[in-house]
């Protein structure tokens, strides 16, 4: 899909909008993702592998860089409870115990494999362009939800027990993704010009990054 025609118009501006091109996005994906039994157990292991390599130690990065930008106390309050959560709960760990019994601690070679699409999103976190953060955590929140019963029998089929990660992230992200299509509307209210051609630049490169996960490096 091309991210540049995302946007028909110069008066698609609101959320709502932004939301259902979004779950368009995220429709794409999971009816992409392989069927666990038709895999190898070293393709389950990478998938898991290259998981956590671009979780465990990057979504607190990606949620402060959007706690930094965000402009509205509404969007403050909302991030704010999610890194609490996150690290109350640490959930680093819990996603490290989630591959640990699924046999797959990332090695280099899965850390290698997202570098290159890992550190364009870390850049574009840097910028912290507002509208652009939220819209991204907001995609990636609504789509993690989704994505768990996928992983969790990847996770299985390699003889894994260990499905806290998944049980939690199915449910609560549920409502994190709502929150965060709120505090869309509020970032965008404040700065209704920052919805242009590259309001979904991201999307893009979080959208590629999970590409990456499921499928390796290119």
């Amino acid at each position: 899909m091309s991210f540049a025609t995302l946007l028909d118009a110069p008066e698609v501006v609101s959320a709502t909008k932004l939301e259902a091109r979004i779950d368009s996005l995220i429709s794409e994906f999971l009816s992409s993702l392989p069927k666990p039994e038709g895999l190898s157990p070293e393709q389950r292991r990478g998938i898991v592998a290259r998981y956590t390599a671009v979780l465990e130690g990057n979504f607190i990065y990606w949620m402060t860089g959007a706690l930094l930008a965000c402009r509205s106390d509404e969007t403050r309050d909302i991030v704010l409870e999610n890194l609490h959560e996150e690290i109350r709960d640490s959930h680093p760990n819990m996603m490290r115990r989630f591959a640990i019994a699924a046999g797959a601690v990332p090695t280099d070679a899965d850390a290698n494999a997202v570098y290159a699409n890992l550190s364009e999103v870390r850049v574009f976190i840097g910028r912290l362009s507002t509208v652009r953060i939220v819209l991204m955590m907001g995609y990636f929140e609504k789509l993690i939800q989704q994505w768990m019963p996928h992983l969790a029998e990847v996770a299985r089929l390699q003889g894994s027990q260990e499905f806290e990660y998944t049980d939690v992230h199915g449910v609560c992200d549920v409502e994190h993704s709502q929150k965060l299509f709120g505090a869309l509307r509020a970032e965008i209210a404040l700065d209704p010009a920052s919805v242009d051609d590259g309001v979904f630049e991201g999307v893009e490169l979080l959208h590629q990054l999970n590409y990456t996960v499921i499928r390796g490096a290119a």
